[in-house]
């Protein structure tokens, strides 16, 4: 399976990403490990994920999550309609 997921920094910041395994990843984040972005920003939280078939439908969502704003993406975490 493929995942994307976003995660909450610990100065309020989202972060947007793709993994094959998501509990692995967010524990790769904490333990500073993971993306350049949150190293300074832990501990993360998990607030989203939705899970795909094939990478590339993954990697496409990722990127239509990426270009969300701010607002939106806390709309999609909520499952409220933007």
């Amino acid at each position: 399976m493929h995942y994307v997921y976003m995660v909450k920094c610990s100065d309020n910041t989202l972060y947007t990403g793709y993994t094959v395994d998501l509990e692995a990843r967010i524990n790769t984040h904490n333990k500073g490990l993971g993306a350049k972005y949150t190293r300074g920003r832990l501990p993360v939280e998990l607030k989203y994920f939705e899970i795909f078939e094939s990478k590339s439908k993954a990697l496409k969502r990722e990127y239509e999550i990426k270009q969300l704003s701010r607002k939106n993406k806390w709309k999609l975490i909520n499952k409220e309609k933007f």
